[in-house]
């Protein structure tokens, strides 16, 4: 129970973190049951908070990987993750454009692209949604996108 009062947990983390603190595994498979059974352990509901929390600075294929990281089965992830829909990942994409190049005006589109776009990318989101965010924040700057 002290595991789950600091953040929510799914099923296969609790696992792991009772296993690595020597419980048996017919114990800790036990007590995974009984909290699943009890409603303090779900999945689904886990898998969706952490894309509620998470969509606003990660695309939904960093969120996929780390669900699956956590132990979220598959078709879990993917009903969390409808909810993150293309109007959502772009919105969220360029709030975090503008963020990240707020600090340091590019000279022109293609340097914006190729800094900022690439840091939407390595926190997962698509390539489409990388290229629109940027034309957005680019398009703020009151200059059309040459490249």
């Amino acid at each position: 129970m002290r595991l789950l009062a600091g953040r929510a947990h799914s099923r296969a983390e609790v696992r792991r973190k009772l296993a690595r603190r020597g419980y048996d595994l017919d114990d800790v498979e036990g007590a995974v049951n009984r909290l699943v059974e009890l409603g303090y352990l779900d999945d689904a509901s886990f898998a969706a908070g952490h894309v509620r929390r998470r969509s606003g600075t990660h695309g939904p294929l960093a969120l996929s990987a780390e669900l699956s990281a956590r132990g979220v089965d598959r078709r879990m992830a993917d009903a969390a993750l409808a909810g993150f829909d293309p109007e959502a990942q772009l919105a969220a994409a360029t709030r975090l454009a503008v963020r990240l190049a707020g600090r340091s005006r590019p000279a022109g589109y293609r340097e914006l692209l190729e800094s900022v776009g690439a840091k939407l990318l390595r926190r997962g989101f698509s390539m489409t949604v990388a290229r629109e965010a940027c034309r957005a924040v680019w398009a703020g700057t009151g200059t059309t996108p040459s490249a």
